[in-house]
């Protein structure tokens, strides 16, 4: 894995979501003002899918940015199959777009479509997701440190353990995120980096399986956790749409999310928020999906030749219960 310190990260502000899906095939989305007073930018974009809360916001980020700043959006939804966001790029290499942006399906197999790119002389920029891959085949990142919201979920369990009055083991399911994605592999680091330094001792993953960030899959995984492990005691899920899945099947087992299993996600849509003000999830650790604005700007930049910066601290917050009331209405994605 890349070091998320060469990346460019991205903190923004909040906005209502929409999405729109279309199997590799671009919306043609496009703004009418040039940026500059020059030639109108010509911006390539291949979404990773419409899985979750979190994307359609994302998704909604990137073409009302775009818009805008007057620029020409190329918008092409992968529908989480690698195969159709590489045939984007493809297009996008053929339509001669100024940048190409894309979240990354997964982590590998990009080298030869990057390789493309960087031959026909079109600047790639990476949104939200990483890519172990020669970095020269690509100018930088603009998304969240992963590792470091891993780290910060396990930090507020803790609390949130302490609050409850939870003493002696505790026995962790963990719902992962789409097999091979940046997300996924990086939150469960960062978690069992602070899980086998801090609690090696009275905290155990009995349970890991991945739910492809959706609330279907969130669901059907914790109802096969909760037979073959009836006494869970905390839900680590690494996105809110999987958590809110897997409470539908906490209840319908009999049992209540947020007590009899305390709840631990990642994201902040407002879903999850509405969820944890109901006391079925404990705490959510942030990560924003308003990176349009951001990506705007670096476009801007990659397009003049101008330097790019590799790294700026996303300033991201954890949410308890007690907090999920009054921060519910500020939450508008």
């Amino acid at each position: 894995m890349l070091n998320r310190r060469n990346f460019l990260t991205a903190a923004v502000g909040v906005a209502a979501t929409a999405g729109l899906a279309a199997c590799a095939k671009e919306d043609g989305s496009s703004a009418g003002s040039s940026s500059g007073g020059g030639k109108t930018i010509t911006l390539g974009f291949s979404q990773v899918g419409s899985e979750s809360g979190w994307r359609t916001a994302n998704t909604d980020s990137v073409k009302s940015a775009a818009k805008e700043a007057g620029y020409k959006l190329q918008f092409s939804d992968a529908q989480q199959k690698q195969e159709n966001q590489i045939s984007a790029i493809r297009s996008f290499i053929a339509q001669k777009v100024d940048v190409i942006a894309f979240s990354p399906v997964v982590v590998t197999g990009w080298d030869a479509v990057l390789k493309e790119a960087q031959a026909a002389k079109i600047p790639v920029v990476l949104t939200d997701r990483s890519v172990e891959s020669d970095e020269s085949l690509f100018v930088t990142l603009v998304g969240s440190d992963f590792t470091d919201e891993g780290r910060r979920a396990a930090k507020i369990l803790e609390k949130v353990l302490e609050k409850a009055g939870h003493k002696g083991k505790v026995k962790i399911a963990q719902l992962e995120g789409t097999t091979g994605a940046a997300p996924a592999i990086e939150r469960a680091k960062g978690f069992k980096e602070v899980m086998d330094a801090e609690h090696k001792d009275d905290w155990e993953i009995v349970v890991s399986q991945t739910g492809d960030f959706t609330r279907a899959g969130g669901k059907q995984v914790m109802a096969a956790f909760l037979q073959s492990n009836p006494d869970i005691d905390v839900l680590f899920a690494h996105n809110d749409d999987m958590g809110i899945g897997a409470i539908q099947a906490i209840e319908a087992a009999g049992k209540k999310p947020g007590k009899d299993i305390l709840i631990v996600t990642v994201d902040g849509v407002k879903d999850g928020f509405v969820a944890m003000s109901e006391g079925k999830i404990n705490a959510i650790v942030e990560c924003n999906p308003l990176l349009g604005p951001q990506l705007m700007e670096v476009v801007k930049k990659v397009h003049d030749g101008e330097t790019v910066e590799r790294w700026i601290k996303t300033k991201e917050s954890d949410f308890m219960q007690d907090q999920a009331k009054e921060a519910l209405p500020t939450r508008k994605y």
